[in-house]
């Protein structure tokens, strides 16, 4: 009795018999030396199979790419005729697609309201970082989880897992808590012992119980400083660095293990063999993840909401432009939506562009890096 691996063997071998001869038809059929007695019944089903899965696959197809573009393009779309049309246009019920007019002037209140140019600034300044802070410790990481075995290793995989499945939500109290009390573990209080008042340019405090007797411990509130942002970045716990050190280790995992071995016996060691064998190969996936850094720390508001307070970035301008535009151009008054469209799709546009802008003269590089990054096989 055949055993299931030999009947899974013989029926990959049917298969191929079949596709085999169907080829043959096809090459009879087209010389016209064929002879329809040689053709089984089963061969003659398969044929009528594929005959009918080849006519209604292309209108599947279509519906699939359509309803796909409709998802992705019509905003983009929608985004383009309303952020150049006059508000007044936004009325009219001739016009659905292209406006009459084109005007620039929502562009330039929305660059106004926004503060723009300094929003860019300071979200340049936390983005590149923070990107730059994220790819080379994630990398590390990554290589070592890839190719070293240590104890508490599976351990130290499942915290990385645990970054990817937990949402920000649920550890934000605590990290904000860190934050606003910093003590470094006795590092603010060792800076007060040396004389200094300040710590990374926050004052050092006090802490006090509830009747306001000082306890003795000293903090320094780090709210509204970019460390908040550098700091996880720089130890491989920033905005998705979980996904980041996943894409790392599976890449690592895929490289031929000889490539060490001879930079080994050359004298290398493991740092050295990461920054001169290993780095160069991983150039698509180091230009994968740090395009994705750059994406998530720019468009983030959530966490930049929560440590920053007064600090301007992209993504915090534009979650505040609705309200802006009632205060700045509506004179205070709250309309509605329908009203200061044209607005809020010129901030959006705005927003996207750089991003866009980026994609487009890198979208070659970032695909080809995605394809070898190791997400393929997740």
């Amino acid at each position: 009795m055949a055993t299931a691996k030999e009947e899974k063997q013989f029926e990959r071998e049917r298969q191929k018999a079949l596709k085999e001869r169907a080829k043959a038809y096809k090459a009879a059929k087209k010389a016209g030396t064929l002879d329809e007695r040689i053709i089984s019944p089963e061969h003659t089903a398969y044929l009528r199979r594929k005959a009918i899965l080849s006519k209604v696959w292309p209108f599947f197809r279509f519906l699939i790419l359509f309803g796909l573009c409709f998802v992705i393009l019509y905003p983009l779309i929608y985004m383009f005729s309303t952020a150049f049309r006059p508000n007044v246009q936004m009325t009219d019920p001739s016009i659905i697609w292209i406006p009459k007019s084109l005007t620039i002037s929502n562009m330039a209140d929305v660059w106004g309201i926004m503060k723009f140019d300094e929003a860019l600034i300071n979200t340049l300044k936390i983005n590149l970082v923070c990107s730059l802070f994220s790819v080379i410790t994630c990398a590390l990481t990554g290589y070592g989880l890839a190719r070293f075995n240590f104890k508490g290793k599976g351990i130290c995989f499942a915290v990385v897992i645990m970054q990817i499945i937990v949402p920000p939500q649920i550890t934000v109290i605590p990290l904000y808590l860190q934050w606003a009390f910093f003590q470094g573990a006795g590092i603010v209080k060792l800076c007060s012992k040396l004389g200094m008042t300040t710590f990374l340019g926050a004052n050092i405090k006090a802490i006090t119980d509830a009747n306001g007797t000082p306890t003795g411990a000293l903090y320094a509130s780090l709210i509204d400083n970019p460390i908040v942002m550098y700091w996880p970045a720089l130890f491989a716990n920033g905005i998705k660095s979980g996904l980041f050190i996943f894409i790392f280790r599976q890449f690592f995992r895929g490289l031929p293990i000889e490539l060490e071995d001879a930079a080994y016996l050359d004298g290398c060691g493991p740092l050295k063999t990461f920054i001169r064998i290993m780095v160069p190969n991983a150039s698509s996936s180091f230009l994968t993840v740090f395009l994705f850094a750059i994406v998530w720390y720019w468009n983030d508001y959530y966490i930049s909401s929560t440590f920053f307070l007064n600090n301007n970035t992209v993504s915090l301008a534009l979650q505040k432009l609705s309200g802006n535009l009632d205060q700045q151009l509506f004179a205070g008054a709250q309309v509605g939506t329908r009203k200061k469209i044209v607005w809020l799709e010129s901030g959006c546009l705005l927003t996207i562009a750089p991003i866009l802008v980026m994609y487009i003269f890198l979208q070659k590089y970032f695909t080809e890096g995605l394809a070898r990054s190791g997400l393929t096989g997740m």
